[in-house]
């Protein structure tokens, strides 16, 4: 006989959107840093140390970062009511150095429904 525990049930929607905001924010913040490293490691590597295979590896890895980024910011319209213009808002912000860090913030506020945070 299989014992039924209500405390185990499987998690709400609203548990799958919670967890879908923290993967975007981790994957912000994940390029973020990437852009930090193309630019403050990989670039002067290239150009003051005659290695352009770190732009190349760092470069790769950051544009695959970047496409992730971009379609899970359109996938967030809809799995967690995120407005579009906040989305784009996300894909701007990524282009600039320092930009997902600050967009963090924003997604944290859509986390806990708290625009004053």
């Amino acid at each position: 006989m299989v014992d039924s525990n209500p405390d185990q049930a499987s998690p709400p929607a609203a548990n799958a959107g919670a967890g879908f905001l923290k993967a975007l924010r981790t994957l912000s913040v994940v390029e973020g840093v990437s852009t930090l490293v193309l630019f403050g490691i990989a670039m002067p590597l290239k150009y003051m140390a005659d290695m352009p295979m770190a732009v190349r590896i760092v470069g790769s890895l950051h544009g695959f970062l970047f496409v992730g980024l971009a379609l899970m910011l359109g996938a967030a319209v809809s799995r967690v009511s995120m407005p579009k213009s906040m989305a784009v808002l996300g894909i701007v912000a990524a282009i600039f150095p320092f930009g997902p860090f600050w967009f963090d913030s924003r997604l944290r506020q859509l986390e806990t429904g708290n625009p004053d945070s």
